[in-house]
């Protein structure tokens, strides 16, 4: 019988010095329909890949109001609510959807007010455990975005705040102004154009969430596909299985809406990544105009 690999393989990463999660979580984007807009055609299957994501052990999920717009959140409290001790949910707040396909900033105070209240009711909560602010909004202060945040958390409605899409100096501006839990960036074994912000992270003891593992370009899949072929795993696992090897601060967040692919996803947890394997990944460079 296939013994059945859970979340807790991948050991544990503590935010903000009072939640402790597995550091193989679930990005809930993928769960909604194309063009990350509206209800995906599988409502069921939706709700029963997260549902069995909590069975393998994730205790961690990421989300956002802009999935959806709010489809995602909802998905979350219609297959999870009343919630399981220990589960962590972290939203976002800082974007606009006008349409399929279609983002916009906003970062304002007033908008990311009526965003986080907009989570609180979709997801049924009183308090969200991670709140991050989606992306920097280049037509609004920075400081502006954080005092909010500050102040949301100071009335008991954020517990722990985090940042997305950001460098190091909103990281340190971030800092000026309130504690940061975790910074989520584009990153991968193929995209290391972050480098420099996760290992401020690991500095600091702030979680580093990538997305985007996979990284891009014809060289780079093949490297990967030739060592997964090698451990007997997909190239997923093994590009999760770089990622939890590259530092103790990250924690991974793949998303999908297949219940075998979460599975296989799961199982990365327990894949060991021989050194000689991890440096001919970490020597893969990304191609010319990848990175954005």
């Amino acid at each position: 019988m296939k013994q059945i690999v859970t979340a807790a393989a991948a050991g544990t990463i503590a935010l903000g010095g009072d939640l402790t999660v597995r550091r193989l979580g679930y990005g809930a984007m993928r769960l909604t329909g194309k063009g990350i807009w509206g209800m995906p055609e599988d409502r069921a299957s939706a709700v029963a890949t997260l549902r069995r994501a909590i069975e393998l052990g994730v205790n961690f999920i990421d989300t956002a109001d802009s999935y959806g717009p709010g489809t995602s959140e909802e998905l979350i409290a219609e297959a999870l609510a009343p919630y399981p001790n220990g589960l962590v949910i972290a939203t976002k707040g800082g974007w606009e959807r006008p349409g399929p396909g279609l983002w916009t900033h906003n970062a304002s105070p007033k908008h990311l007010r009526e965003a986080l209240e907009g989570s609180l009711a979709r997801l049924r909560l009183e308090r969200i455990d991670v709140y991050q602010l989606h992306t920097p909004d280049l037509a609004v202060s920075f400081e502006a975005s954080m005092d909010t945040l500050a102040e949301l958390q100071q009335q008991g409605k954020i517990r722990h705040i985090g940042l997305s899409n950001v460098t190091r100096e909103h990281i340190e501006r971030a800092r000026k102004i309130v504690p940061i839990v975790s910074v989520q960036n584009r990153y991968g074994f193929a995209d290391r154009e972050w480098d420099y912000v996760l290992d401020y992270c690991a500095e600091n003891g702030i979680a580093f969430i990538p997305w985007a593992p996979l990284g891009s370009g014809k060289r780079a899949h093949e490297v990967l596909e030739t060592i997964a072929r090698k451990l007997h795993a997909t190239p997923l696992q093994v590009a999760l299985a770089w990622l939890l090897k590259r530092s103790p601060m990250m924690l991974p967040i793949p998303g999908t809406s297949s219940l075998q692919h979460l599975e296989e996803n799961i199982a990365a947890a327990s894949l060991q990544l021989p050194e000689a394997e991890f440096a001919q990944l970490s020597s893969v460079t990304p191609p010319p105009n990848s990175l954005r």
